[in-house]
């Protein structure tokens, strides 16, 4: 996989937001079918539970009414069904489907929705999003296949991640292969030579490494994803020019593949931490501070 321009020169050509803030309040905020591309890469589900998802459960056992999916009525008894399975994945899930709701009313109509999750939930979540959402808007599930850090002796060594990919309309969604950056053949010798030279399509299979611990695009922010891994997203399901949002921004790769591909971002995330490293890595943005509509344009970058 062709690596992305590195972090710290990024040329920007396309305008990135940075809002500092709740996720879902920001979310409200923002226009109808505003987004082409939406990339969601939330907290993986480590056990550990949410704390507003805590604060929303009634601990008697007994929850709220659950809302119907956008397609239809199964998806009450469906998540009730997943709810006595695990109440691990329940409370993730009180956490995130609101989120998804909104992701969904901001995507366009040629729109596309990326959500980054690890083998703990990717399962539970496909069999929820496809009520939720519709099974017929689901396009792919793509495996981000790493081989980095330490390797259990009892099982198969886990390294990898899900990517669950869902398209607003099944008929007429945005994707781009040919913008798409090409990779090897792994047996080029079976292949003409104009073949091995363009490379292959890749496939729902990405092979690439985590962030380097050294080199320039290392920000040191611990959840950061690698520019390559993003830049394919939006090669693929965006046109220059258009929006995209990252309702869990981080480190703020996606911003820094946008701006460097000539789309315009949308970043959001409520920890300062994050929103630190994304104002050094992209001292073009905007930022939008807690509570406020426009941009803090005048803010210096520490």
């Amino acid at each position: 996989m062709t690596d992305a321009p590195a972090s710290g020169a990024v040329d920007p050509s396309g305008a990135v937001e940075i809002h500092h803030g709740d996720n879902l309040a920001v979310a409200h905020a923002l226009p109808d079918a505003a987004f082409t591309l939406i990339y969601l890469d939330p907290p993986f589900n480590t056990g550990r539970l949410q704390g507003k998802a805590i604060e929303s459960a009634d601990r008697s056992g007994v929850r709220g009414e659950v809302k119907t999916g956008f397609r239809g009525t199964s998806y009450a008894r469906l998540r009730g069904d997943l709810r006595r399975y695990d109440d691990r994945f329940d409370d993730y899930w009180e956490f995130l489907e609101p989120r998804l709701r909104e992701a969904w009313r901001l995507l366009a109509a040629d729109g596309t929705l990326y959500v980054h999750l690890d083998y703990r939930e990717a399962h539970y979540a496909k069999v929820l999003l496809d009520a939720l959402f519709g099974r017929d808007c689901f396009l792919n599930e793509l495996i981000w296949a790493y081989d980095y850090g330490a390797k259990s002796r009892r099982r198969w060594p886990t390294k990898h991640d899900a990517i669950l990919v869902y398209v607003k309309d099944p008929r007429g969604y945005w994707f781009d292969s040919d913008a798409v950056d090409r990779e090897p053949y792994m047996a080029p010798g079976l292949v003409t030579p104009e073949k091995a030279a363009r490379g292959k399509l890749p496939t729902d299979v990405w092979w690439h490494t985590i962030v380097p611990t050294s080199g320039r695009e290392k920000t040191g922010y611990p959840t950061q994803k690698p520019e390559g891994i993003l830049r394919r997203i939006v090669q693929a399901s965006s046109r220059p020019g258009d929006r995209v949002l990252d309702l869990f921004a981080g480190s703020g790769t996606t911003g820094a593949v946008c701006s460097a591909l000539g789309r315009d971002a949308v970043l959001v995330d409520d920890n300062p931490e994050a929103i630190a490293v994304m104002r050094r890595r992209m001292p073009h943005a905007h930022i939008v501070a807690p509570g406020r509509g426009r941009p803090c344009r005048d803010q210096p970058v520490p």
